[in-house]
């Protein structure tokens, strides 16, 4: 699977913004979301091929989003970072065993972000 759709869920639209300017640079069409609601109207648009998600949000957070969308059947298979300042080893496990398949802690390293992506295609 060529990952080429990233939908990327944040909170912060300094975030968002830093975000889709650098996935664009590297040639990725990117959808935003702002909260969970927003993140299911998007998927429910357009399937990503790959959901970068943030973990502190109002609402649900990424933990709980991400073993929402990871148990769907309609998106089981879209893989999904955590990218999030949260950066105790127990946070990275946690969101590991909601679903995630990788995890990088903001500030967002570029090589390691494009590193990971890659590696899952």
């Amino acid at each position: 699977m060529s990952i080429q759709k990233v939908l990327v869920v944040d909170d912060s639209k300094t975030e968002l913004l830093y975000m889709t300017n650098l996935l664009q640079k590297n040639g990725f069409a990117v959808k935003t979301a702002e909260n969970a609601e927003e993140a299911f109207r998007r998927l429910a648009e357009e399937k990503p091929d790959l959901i970068l998600m943030d973990v502190v949000m109002p609402g649900q957070n990424g933990f709980q989003l991400t073993r929402a969308i990871s148990r769907d059947p309609l998106y089981s298979d879209i893989p999904i970072i955590m990218c999030t300042s949260k950066n105790l080893e127990t946070d990275r496990v946690w969101g590991l065993r909601q679903g995630a398949r990788d995890y990088v802690t903001k500030p967002i390293e570029v090589a390691e972000l494009l590193s990971k992506i890659s590696a899952l295609n």
